[in-house]
């Protein structure tokens, strides 16, 4: 059984090669571009980010359900929830860029424009980056406890651990849907800051749990056809494609809900949001938002015979996760740039951050043991042949 991955040089090299050359990108959108930078540089880390929160979520539930299937695949989420210390950091940098991509932020807004003086008590600088300060202390703290009592199970075994972590789960889910609830309207929303719905938070929370699995999906697959994880069969694949099935379809109704509610009602207040978008180009990407989220994994996911196979879920889940960018792209470069734009900035900004993710999610997963040896349901997981 598989108990270390050796991180290789070629693999460190080619995720140095992706930091390079974000970073020469980078550099050279913030010199010639800054709005657009900043708008690319939010998307980006708000969209590992979502994947590391999603994963953090998955392994919550397992802990919460009492999930046997999965329990030998727990190091892939465990690994990604590295990423949340270094995505606060860089949410950090958002201080220098504020006035580029929040209205709000700007004096002559708030001394002429009623809604943001109204909004004014909230929407400010200083208690900004203070609400962002403790959302990532509670998610890098509840996390590192998960993360801790995980690897000393390992150590010692039996169910003191498992159950400690099951009671920090539960915690952490409640502490994550009010915050990231929060950061959600913060860092996002807030850039159209006279449009409000009360679907936004919850519609992001999918969002970030089904990408968040997407990719947990997709790396179990990658480490599979290397040689790793011998023991995973279709039952745990058919398990992993139900849970990407299940959210799309969520994803779906929150998304659609959102709108059709909107549309429905009809108030000026509210329709800016969709009409700015029609009205300015990105009504294409509005409708293939929509297939690539929700009609493509629910039409390719739902026969069983597919379901079971490897190839499409894993080229599902590969889609997912650009499609997880253009959802983000919908929500974020409307307000900031007012018209589409993607070039070398938008792929220059995602393969450096990228390779930022897949270095640090790697080096986390190459520092323990793959298979998690003294879990009380591994077991279970390794004989998984209930379908």
């Amino acid at each position: 059984m598989d108990t270390k991955i050796t991180l290789t040089k070629g693999f460190q090299y080619v995720t140095f090669a992706m930091m390079a050359i974000g970073i020469a990108v980078i550099a050279y959108s913030f010199f010639t571009d800054p709005t657009r930078a900043w708008a690319n540089f939010l998307l980006n880390n708000y969209m590992f980010l979502s994947i590391a929160i999603g994963a953090s979520f998955f392994i919550a539930l397992q802990y919460i359900s009492q999930s046997g299937w999965s329990a030998m695949f727990k190091r892939v989420p465990e690994a990604m929830m590295s990423y949340i210390p270094y995505a606060g950091i860089l949410m950090l940098l958002l201080f220098f860029g504020m006035h580029s991509i929040y209205h709000w932020t700007h004096e002559d807004a708030l001394a002429t424009d009623t809604l943001i003086q109204h909004k004014a008590p909230y929407l400010n600088i200083p208690f900004f980056f203070i609400r962002m300060i403790v959302f990532f202390l509670a998610w890098v703290l509840m996390t590192r406890l998960i993360r801790n009592a995980s690897l000393n199970e390992d150590k010692v075994g039996g169910r003191s651990f498992f159950e400690k972590s099951e009671l920090l789960s539960k915690i952490y889910i409640f502490i994550l849907a009010i915050t990231f609830s929060f950061a959600t309207f913060d860092w996002i929303m807030s850039i159209d800051v006279h449009w409000f719905s009360t679907l936004f938070s919850l519609k992001n929370f999918v969002a970030a749990f089904l990408h968040g699995t997407a990719t947990v999906v997709l790396v179990v697959i990658i480490l599979h056809q290397r040689g790793f994880y011998k023991e995973m069969n279709k039952s745990h694949l058919l398990d992993f494609s139900r849970y990407v099935f299940m959210l799309s379809i969520v994803w779906g109704y929150f998304a659609f809900s959102q709108f059709m509610i909107i549309w429905y009602g009809n108030i000026p207040e509210e329709t800016e949001y969709f009409a700015h978008r029609w009205n300015s180009g990105f009504k294409v990407i509005f409708y293939v938002n929509f297939f690539i989220n929700w009609f493509l994994p629910f039409v390719l996911l739902l026969p069983q015979v597919l379901n079971k196979n490897i190839k499409v879920v894993k080229a599902v889940v590969i889609i997912l996760i650009f499609g997880q960018y253009l959802d983000l792209y919908e929500q974020i470069f409307p307000g900031v740039m007012h018209h589409p734009v993607f070039g070398i900035t938008e792929v220059g900004f995602f393969i450096g951050f990228a390779g930022l993710f897949l270095f640090i999610f790697a080096k986390a997963l190459t520092a323990v043991p793959l298979i998690p040896k003294n879990h009380p349901y591994l077991d279970e997981s390794l004989h998984h042949h209930l379908h």
